[in-house]
C-alpha cells in the first residue's frame, strides 16, 4: 500500500480509504468487520464515516471492531445532518455538533476523532459559531483536524478564511 500525507497535517494515510456509508444498512456487522479486516489487512488505515450513516450503527460497527487497532488508523467521521426528531438535532450550532461529536465518540469506542467533517453548509449557523465551537473540541482533543464536506468552493474558501482570521484550528481536508 502507498501512502501520502493528509495535506500538511504530517499525518500519513493509505492512498485508498475505506468509505462506510453501508454499514448497517446494506453490510451487516459481521460482513462490515470482515470489509474491514481485509482493507486493514492489505495496508489501509484511512476510515471514513459519519454519524447519519445507519444512524450512527456505522460508527458503532467501526468501534466494536476497531480494539487495539486504534493507534494504527486515521478514523474520519461527519457531523451536519438529523441525527433525531428534535430541532436541535441537526445542523453545525454549537449544541448540535458538540453532541454530535460527543455521541461519536461513544459509538466510536474512541476518545478522538482524526478528522471531523462539517458534514453540508449550514445556512442557519454562522461560521464564527460553528468554528469557534470545531476549534474548542481540537483544544480538548477530542478532534485531531477539521474538514469540510460537500462545500461549494465559495463556502470552503469562506471557512478557511474565518479559522485563519480567528487563530482557530485551519481546515486541512476538503471532501467534495
Amino acid at each position: 500500500m502507498n501512502y501520502h500525507y493528509f495535506g500538511d497535517t504530517g499525518v500519513q494515510v493509505s492512498e485508498l480509504c475505506l468509505g462506510t456509508m453501508t454499514f448497517g444498512n446494506e453490510a451487516d456487522e459481521a460482513t462490515s468487520h470482515q470489509l474491514m479486516d481485509r482493507a486493514f489487512d492489505a495496508g489501509v488505515n484511512f476510515i471514513d464515516t459519519a454519524n447519519v450513516y445507519g444512524k450512527g450503527a456505522s460508527e458503532s460497527i467501526i468501534g466494536s471492531w476497531m480494539g487495539d487497532k486504534r493507534d494504527d488508523l486515521v478514523l474520519a467521521t461527519k457531523a451536519h445532518y438529523p441525527m433525531g426528531d428534535n430541532p436541535n438535532d441537526k445542523g453545525s450550532s454549537r449544541k448540535h455538533l458538540i453532541k454530535s461529536v460527543e455521541d461519536s465518540l461513544q459509538r466510536l469506542q474512541t476518545d478522538y476523532i482524526d478528522v471531523l467533517y462539517l458534514h453540508y453548509w449550514d445556512e442557519h449557523t454562522s461560521l464564527e459559531h460553528t468554528l469557534s465551537a470545531l476549534n474548542d473540541l481540537v483544544t480538548q482533543g477530542k478532534v485531531l483536524y477539521l474538514g469540510v464536506s460537500n462545500f461549494a468552493a465559495w463556502q470552503c474558501t469562506k471557512a478557511i478564511q474565518v479559522a485563519r482570521q480567528n487563530g482557530w484550528a485551519p481546515i486541512c481536508a476538503i471532501q467534495p
